[in-house]
């Protein structure tokens, strides 16, 4: 089976979309003849040519409301939002306008878009080009979130969210696009709402999401070396649809949560996912659930200080191994 990379996977989710439907289009800022900052859509213009691969302007607006316009009229646009940071630049498109046309229509006027955009720290780019905002969009009925942290959940994720009826925020991980994975030749389509376990476990749970999913299976592979814990891993993948029922199974198979996340700890996504298994799981649990999250501080430039603030692998194996008494 072929390697490829998180990045090249981007531009191979896009592509088999575009090629299967003449109606899908792909807009944003240096998208098409640059093939964007990250190089993540190298050779879409080339392939599907001007019309359908744009250019636009530096305006978050414009690039959102151009998507709607023409996901309302009949296209499947996919907009890129360069930074996640600058989400909160066009967030009146995101939180009021597109979510809600379904609803406020009664089914009459549709809006399928995907927004793709780099999410995430790790490489030095300060406090407003770092964020990992998945929960700001999460918390905003009427979208769809997805977060993939492999090339092959990068391809069968795209294709899933650009043939959802509903407008799908693709979260990014600007750090991982360099890393590789095994990707098989052909369509590749996946399903919103599905988690993977990619660790089977006896003594706890991980849950974990993009970047943050290789730091948990790393640290749950010390940890079997080390301490003797066996921990399931648990790829949450999306956030809306979330699949409560694979998180649930695992605690009542496990008996301990412990959630890793790359945003702020304030209302962040493990939150919901404690809330949920607190509401529904009580009585599998012999501990309380643990979040290991980023403190709620802006996020430092400097790479020392940047390495310090994220969960890592050493300080998810250190957190568990003191809450199981290991």
């Amino acid at each position: 089976m072929p390697e490829i990379s998180y990045r090249d996977a981007v531009t191979r989710g896009i592509a088999q979309e575009m090629t299967r439907d003449p109606d899908v289009v792909f807009l944003g800022e240096d998208v098409a003849k640059p093939g964007g900052c990250f190089k993540a859509t190298v050779g879409l213009y080339e392939q599907f040519g001007g019309v359908r691969v744009r250019d636009t302007p530096i305006s978050e607006q414009a690039i959102l409301g151009a998507a709607m316009g023409a996901a309302m009229t009949g296209l499947k646009p996919i907009a890129e939002i360069m930074f996640s940071d600058f989400i909160a630049v066009c967030f009146d498109y995101i939180a009021n306008e597109f979510p809600k046309a379904r609803y406020m229509s009664n089914g009459q006027t549709k809006c399928p878009l995907v927004v793709r955009t780099a999410n995430g720290a790790g490489s030095r780019f300060g406090a407003q080009h770092s964020q990992s905002v998945e929960n700001w969009c999460m918390m905003i009925p009427g979208l769809k979130v997805v977060a993939p942290s492999s090339p092959v959940d990068v391809v069968g994720l795209m294709a899933a969210a650009v043939r959802d009826p509903d407008p799908v925020i693709f979260f990014e991980h600007k750090s991982l696009y360099n890393m590789k994975g095994e990707v098989p030749d052909g369509e590749i389509l996946d399903t919103l709402g599905t988690a993977k376990i990619l660790r089977q476990g006896k003594d706890c749970t991980i849950v974990a999401l993009a970047l943050m999913v290789g730091r948990a299976l790393e640290a749950a592979e010390r940890l079997r070396i080390d301490h003797n814990i066996d921990c399931e891993v648990i790829d949450v993948r999306s956030l809306v649809p979330l699949d409560t029922k694979t998180i649930l199974a695992s605690v009542a198979k496990t008996h301990r949560l412990f959630t890793v996340e790359e945003n702020p700890r304030l209302c962040g996504w493990g939150a919901e996912i404690v809330s949920i298994v607190a509401d529904e799981g009580f009585y599998d649990l012999d501990g309380p659930p643990v979040r290991i999250t980023t403190p709620h501080i802006p996020l430092p430039a400097a790479d020392i200080m940047e390495d310090v603030v994220l969960p890592t692998p050493q300080r998810i194996m250190d957190t568990i191994r003191r809450s199981l008494g290991g």
